[in-house]
């Protein structure tokens, strides 16, 4: 299990501390995509994150802010849950301060065992994302992938290559699990912790 990412910053500092992925014990995550407005409203997302993980954020980052407002919700016993949690702290926190779409986003999160992802903007216009349908398909692309178990599954913002049949797109407002080859989609809707 890996996640890999590249970013163009969008309005912080160029640091190591705020490269992705972010990291809390087992837990990796990555983000594509913005928090509007982020500046303006960058005050009360972080007030509202635990007191125990407020002092593991390394960066300045809207990304990472999403990360332990995550975690602060439960992301660790309910992935969905926890990640609903936050969008529908920063779309209420946004919405207070006169902003009307608050968030756009596409996350890769892993707790080393299975990787969940999730494509949601306020808009409802998200970045595009999308999951291999099989290792056989990344294996038709990238013939070093024989070494991954049959398993093995990819998911990215952007096809790798032009077998459009071999990467299936992630609908607007969904959250995908996998786990050991299986792929699980569910409707994503935040909820206003």
């Amino acid at each position: 299990m890996f996640l890999a990412h590249i970013r163009a910053a969008t309005g912080t500092a160029i640091q190591r501390t705020n490269c992705h992925p972010f990291q809390y014990k087992n837990w990796l995550f990555v983000h594509n995509g913005t928090i509007t407005g982020f500046h303006v409203i960058k005050r009360d997302l972080v007030l509202a994150i635990s007191p125990e993980l407020y002092t593991e954020i390394r960066g300045t980052t809207d990304s990472e802010i999403m990360f332990y407002l995550a975690l602060t919700f439960g992301m660790a016993d309910n992935v969905a849950g926890g990640v609903a949690r936050m969008v529908g702290l920063v779309e209420q926190v946004g919405h207070k301060h006169g902003i009307d779409n608050p968030i756009q986003m596409s996350l890769g999160i892993s707790d080393g065992r299975s990787l969940y992802a999730l494509r949601y903007s306020s808009e409802g216009r998200s970045r595009t994302l999308f999951h291999s349908e099989s290792i056989e398909a990344i294996k038709e692309i990238a013939p070093e992938a024989e070494r991954f178990s049959p398993d093995a599954r990819a998911i990215v913002s952007e096809p790798l290559s032009d077998l459009a049949e071999a990467w299936i797109p992630v609908a607007e407002s969904s959250f995908i699990t996998i786990a050991a080859g299986d792929v699980h989609r569910q409707s994503f809707e935040p909820e206003t912790p």
